[in-house]
């Protein structure tokens, strides 16, 4: 008897698998054979995936909605769908591509038809991860001309901080015990005295 999983992906927390899993659901696939992944598509390193892979025999059928939830490295995809269908034996369905479906005409026509089909979609999937990336910088080095900062912002040093930066400087406590009462880690205030020292300029409240 034939078994049957799908895998299903997306790539960050805020994203759900609804419109994924529903379309599992009707081809027949149930829950328990469903590995899920929350995580990039950039490389096969993901803990669900793996363990599916470990199931997977000559019997097996995987569902997946489309191309771009296997993952978005072109080479990658192509390597992947070719371990899992050739080594293994497996077969795999995208089920928003009809023509990626190995069960369909194993046959030299067949094969040739499928491959060139993965290829063209498996580029596409990379492109728009690149052409992602490129906005998201491009995104930044506007914002950046605008005056908008990334990371956190840097604290204000409070004359807390100096007085018992003084009382350390002067042998009146230690670094550790200058660095508790200021709230911080002891690598922290070694290093925020540090760059005091580096701009002599810097006025002390």
């Amino acid at each position: 008897m034939r078994k049957i999983y799908g895998y299903v992906r997306v790539s960050t927390r805020e994203q759900c698998f609804d419109r994924q899993l529903t379309a599992l659901k009707e081809k027949g696939v149930q829950g328990q054979n469903i590995y899920m992944d929350k995580i990039s598509g950039k490389d096969f390193l993901r803990p669900k995936y793996q363990k599916l892979l470990c199931h997977l025999d000559r019997d097996s059928l995987v569902y997946i909605k489309s191309i771009d939830r296997l993952g978005r490295n072109y080479q990658e995809i192509i390597e992947e769908w070719r371990y899992i269908t050739k080594k293994i034996g497996a077969d795999i369905v995208v089920l928003d591509m009809p023509l990626l479906d190995t069960r369909r005409e194993k046959n030299l026509l067949g094969t040739f038809v499928s491959d060139l089909v993965l290829q063209v979609l498996s580029f596409v999937a990379e492109n728009e991860r690149l052409n992602i990336r490129q906005r998201q910088a491009e995104g930044i080095v506007e914002a950046k001309k605008r005056g908008v900062r990334f990371g956190r912002p840097k604290r204000k040093l409070t004359k807390e901080f100096f007085r018992q930066r003084r009382r350390w400087q002067t042998g009146r406590c230690t670094a550790k015990v200058a660095a508790r009462n200021c709230g911080m880690p002891l690598s922290t205030f070694y290093c925020k005295c540090k760059l005091l020292k580096n701009k002599r300029e810097h006025p002390e409240p």
